[in-house]
């Protein structure tokens, strides 16, 4: 670990100035100081923000609004968000391990960096962390890694969990600077990788994440996360699918379907929701709908397997969710 000064923020205005002159903020630190420890990452300055006030949970009748030092576990403890938005709760509860979700924040989740092995590796050629250098993944081990959004810079999966429930819901990323809290949307805020891959999303220096709001709709109540991995527990998505479906009067009225694991950003899947959108719920239909998951699709010389996974598993959740065998 390189040498760093570490500061805490009394307040928001000293927390966004130290932000803005190149500090590195930390709420509960889980990712931060795994990746200092590797040297991957060599913080000048290190903020602890934790004295912030966005510790609030608020369930309206519009919209849900999740302070962005909220801890992973009392989010998906909470009763009303248990009962609205059962996509977020699963999709908490699927992430890390209760120890880390005890400590991680909701804002700090979606800062996440990938979990590439190359880029987690100071001797291996990663873009992300070092622009220029190269991608080993693309000629490399690259089993885990993304089959929508890559470039010929990256090929890294995007690692939050979480994220994707969010990106199906449409929410909102509420960030602060010296001029007032800005929204940025959540399809809008993660960065494919094309040219720039060391540009992992849109906020600027100085800026802070203090909320996420996610709308109150009918169908985020009917919702439900699905993650595939190697092993039960303490893993990182191969695929995942967040599903929220209204169906009534025996037709599916609105449709919310992203993937995990298999995007360089949480992978939104209109085509899915549209071939669903004014159909009767059935077995079939879930089966053709899920066919057009991997749309787009471009696998590696060792991920070809995620190809059909994501269709596979889109469509058992889809079923999941409306109730189906």
């Amino acid at each position: 670990m390189h040498p760093f000064t570490f500061t805490k923020a009394a307040d928001e205005s000293a927390a966004l100035a130290a932000g803005a002159s190149g500090g590195r903020y930390i709420a509960g630190g889980t990712t931060l100081v795994d990746l200092m420890r590797e040297t991957v990452e060599r913080p000048e300055t290190v903020v602890d923000i934790n004295a912030l006030p966005y510790r609030s949970i608020e369930l309206g009748p519009a919209r849900l609004r999740v302070g962005s030092l909220v801890r992973m576990s009392d989010l998906a403890a909470d009763s009303g968000v248990r009962r609205q938005f059962p996509v977020i709760v699963e999709a908490l509860e699927l992430s890390a391990s209760a120890q880390l979700r005890n400590m991680a924040s909701i804002g700090g989740n979606l800062m996440q960096r990938p979990r590439c092995l190359y880029f987690r590796d100071v001797s291996a050629a990663c873009n992300r962390r070092s622009p220029g250098a190269g991608c080993a993944a693309i000629g490399g081990r690259n089993r885990t890694h993304a089959i929508f959004g890559t470039s010929e810079q990256c090929v890294a999966t995007h690692p939050s969990d979480l994220a994707v429930a969010l990106t199906a819901l449409d929410a909102l990323v509420i960030t602060r600077d010296g001029n007032g809290e800005h929204p940025i949307r959540i399809s809008e805020f993660f960065r494919q990788p094309g040219t720039t891959p060391d540009r992992e999303h849109n906020l600027r220096p100085g800026q802070l994440i203090v909320a996420i709001e996610i709308p109150v709709r009918p169908e985020s109540r009917r919702s439900g996360y699905l993650k595939v991995r190697d092993r039960a527990s303490y893993e990182f998505a191969l695929t995942s699918a967040a599903v929220a479906l209204d169906i009534s009067g025996g037709i599916i009225r609105a449709a919310r379907v992203a993937a995990g694991g298999v995007g360089t950003v949480p992978w939104r899947l209109p085509a899915v929701e549209g071939a669903l959108i004014g159909r009767p719920p059935n077995a079939a239909l879930f089966h053709s709908a899920a066919a057009r998951a991997a749309d787009g699709a471009k696998p590696l010389s060792e991920n070809g397997f995620k190809v059909e996974l994501i269709k596979r598993t889109v469509e058992r959740q889809l079923a999941t969710v409306a109730g189906l065998p």
